[in-house]
């Protein structure tokens, strides 16, 4: 079973969401057009995919978990577009899969193998193309007043092994210079888009199950035991049952 295989059931609704404003704006950003051909490395339920689908004209999504690549094809048909899917890691791709005009990465360059991708991206970005490193997450700088406490409950349940390479993962990620260094590709602009919403209050402790450090799979008997500690923090910070957040959505548009 692979490290998301027991969260694809909860990722696609329970993750921060990309708004539609963000998915025009970096689409407006790189002058996408129904010519344009996309590919999303690590698609997981097919977010980024489905998201850019009216800005392109032709998608294929790359992810090494079956059970994610079932929600992607579900999320496909429910939405009527056509997107192709491929069970691969992004460093083993074909090498006849071709060039893009945007290849877009979203929760997923932490875990892919740095030499490795460089090379991929080499030969995957068309030679006019670029590449969209994006990311939702929860706005850190205080707004989400129960975000802290969110992420200790979460650090105190996961094991100790599997929180300290998601740190990792999460550092390597925003250390876009140091991971494009020395190759042909630079990192320029950042679009960003802020947007607020409600989320259940059980929602968003569901949302603790789709990180791999605190999955089902890595909790095993402790799954209720930690969901039980999350809702008594957060109950506190609910409203009506739900809780406000501020996400912040970013593409970091890395060109050659």
């Amino acid at each position: 079973m692979g490290r998301f295989a027991s969260t694809a059931s909860l990722y696609e609704h329970l993750r921060p969401p990309y708004p539609r404003e963000f998915f025009r704006s970096v689409a407006h950003n790189l002058g996408l057009s129904r010519e344009s051909s996309l590919i999303d490395l690590g698609t997981g339920p097919g977010l980024l995919a489905l998201g850019f689908g009216p800005y392109v004209g032709r998608v294929v999504g790359v992810d090494p978990e079956p059970a994610m690549l079932d929600a992607a094809r579900l999320a496909a048909a429910r939405a009527g577009r056509h997107v192709t899917l491929i069970e691969s890691n992004a460093e083993t791709l074909a090498s006849d899969i071709g060039s893009f005009d945007i290849v877009t990465i979203g929760r997923a360059l932490h875990w892919m193998d740095r030499d490795l991708t460089l090379a991929l991206l080499d030969r995957l970005v068309a030679h006019d193309g670029a590449l969209a490193i994006c990311a939702s997450f929860s706005a850190a700088d205080g707004r989400n007043s129960w975000l802290d406490g969110y992420n200790e409950i979460r650090r105190r349940w996961s094991p100790a092994k599997l929180w300290e390479e998601a740190g990792r993962g999460t550092r390597t990620h925003r250390d876009l210079p140091a991971f494009f260094r020395g190759s042909s590709f630079q990192p320029a602009e950042l679009v960003t888009v802020e947007t607020s919403h409600l989320v259940g209050l059980y929602d968003l402790a569901q949302r603790t199950l789709t990180y791999s450090s605190s999955s089902p799979d890595a909790l095993g008997e402790n799954v209720e035991a930690m969901l039980r500690d999350v809702l008594k923090h957060l109950v506190a910070f609910s409203r009506d049952g739900a809780i406000a957040e501020t996400i912040v959505s970013t593409a970091q548009i890395v060109k050659r």
